[in-house]
């Protein structure tokens, strides 16, 4: 409160900032007092990192160090692990003592770029370095996805990629400038890889599979040994039969499905 009032001269902003710090947590139908941190997602939290943090972007500054920042989120950029190691000390000093805060220790650490991630993108390895989407996104992009399209919501095909295809226009908006476009691709050949895997099960009986392969073009006896096989529904959402039954212009022009990767044909 004493930074943001040395920023903040009018005294009715300064109540209601100390009033989002002090109005207590709801909790099992109680209210309790709220002796430290921030209401969970809300727009007071980054802003007071920010102006906090904003003392050690000064300090970073002032010692000549390359770093980057986002709220609560910084990286700082060495040449060696012993020059991390040192640097990591003697940031972890200043925040403690100079601003009586505590870094996380779970979540940091000295390791090359590419061993590390920065809201969401890491680095590939090599002279010149790509940027790329770290392997925690991409597990929790899926992880997303399998959720949008479990088959106990009860809706069509249609309902599923229409709720799909919002999700990844707004993931594209975000993650679509990596720089490894191939790692898109990928995304958009397993989330199609998905959707054939549901229509499969729908289908359910052998006959029905049978006859739905006919209908959407598969010959006769690629149809019928489709149909007929042991293998689960992953393993033959890549089978040829349902490659021709559920192509991808099935999806991305008769569904609307929406690609991550922009120009994708694959």
């Amino acid at each position: 409160m004493g930074l943001v009032a040395k920023r903040v001269d009018d005294p009715r902003i300064l109540k209601l900032i100390r009033g989002f710090l002090t109005c207590g947590v709801l909790a099992d139908g109680l209210v309790g007092p709220t002796d430290e941190g921030t209401p969970q997602g809300g727009p007071l939290s980054p802003f007071l990192s920010n102006l906090m943090l904003d003392v050690l972007d000064k300090e970073l500054e002032r010692r000549g160090h390359c770093f980057a920042r986002y709220a609560d989120d910084c990286n700082i950029y060495v040449r060696s692990v012993r020059a991390g190691e040192r640097v990591m000390e003697s940031v972890k000093r200043f925040l403690e003592k100079r601003l009586k805060l505590k870094i996380n220790e779970a979540k940091s650490a000295v390791a090359p770029p590419s061993q590390r991630k920065f809201l969401g993108f890491s680095f590939t390895r090599g002279e010149t370095p790509r940027r790329r989407i770290a392997p925690q996104a991409v597990a929790r992009f899926k992880e997303r996805v399998r959720w949008l399209t479990r088959r106990t919501q009860g809706q069509s095909l249609e309902k599923i990629v229409e709720k799909l295809s919002r999700y990844l226009i707004g993931w594209r908006g975000y993650f679509g400038i990596c720089e490894t476009p191939s790692v898109l691709r990928a995304l958009d050949q397993w989330t199609r890889r998905r959707l054939r895997s549901i229509v499969w099960k729908q289908w359910k009986r052998g006959r029905t599979r049978f006859a739905e392969l006919r209908r959407r073009g598969v010959g006769h006896e690629l149809a019928a040994q489709t149909a007929g096989s042991a293998h689960g529904p992953w393993r033959l959402s890549c089978s040829p039969a349902l490659n021709i039954a559920l192509s991808n212009d099935f999806f991305l022009d008769r569904l609307g499905l929406a690609s991550v990767a922009e120009s994708d044909t694959a």
